[in-house]
């Protein structure tokens, strides 16, 4: 299910209206590729609260920063990009989080066993064991 502000709901009439702009101005957008409404099957364009906020983006580069159209939206590919970025690297960071718990439980795991290795390795060379009946060697 998509999540509420990626509900294309607006109307370019209305979409303009809630940004306080020309429908030309939409239409400008869209062809610059800045925003990508869907459509309806009557073809009309239908914005989501999504595609509001990315128009608040654009213009506010624009009238706060005093990029343009190009600028706005090198901005904007960087800022996805960072994000898709931070998104994978928090995805790799819990990663890494389970794979030293499953190494720590490997390591516990194999606690016992290379402590019988080191009381084999002692048995064979005649080195005394400890806990081993006749005298703690191996032949005894």
């Amino acid at each position: 299910m998509a999540r509420t502000g990626d509900y294309p709901c607006y109307v370019i009439s209305i979409a303009a209206q809630l940004l306080g702009m020309h429908v030309q101005t939409l239409r400008y957008y869209e062809r610059a590729g800045l925003v990508q409404p869907s459509r309806s099957n009557g073809n009309i364009r239908l914005y989501s609260q999504q595609d509001l906020e990315r128009v608040r983006e654009v213009r506010g580069l624009m009238e706060d920063l005093g990029v343009n159209l190009a600028g706005a939206e090198v901005i904007l590919r960087m800022r996805e990009h960072l994000r898709q970025l931070e998104r994978e690297c928090d995805m790799l960071r819990a990663k890494a989080e389970q794979l030293e718990t499953d190494m720590e439980l490997v390591r516990q795991q194999l606690e016992p066993l290379a402590k019988a290795v080191e009381r084999y390795r002692r048995m064979r060379t005649g080195k005394r064991v400890g806990n081993l009946p006749f005298g703690g060697y191996p032949d005894g």
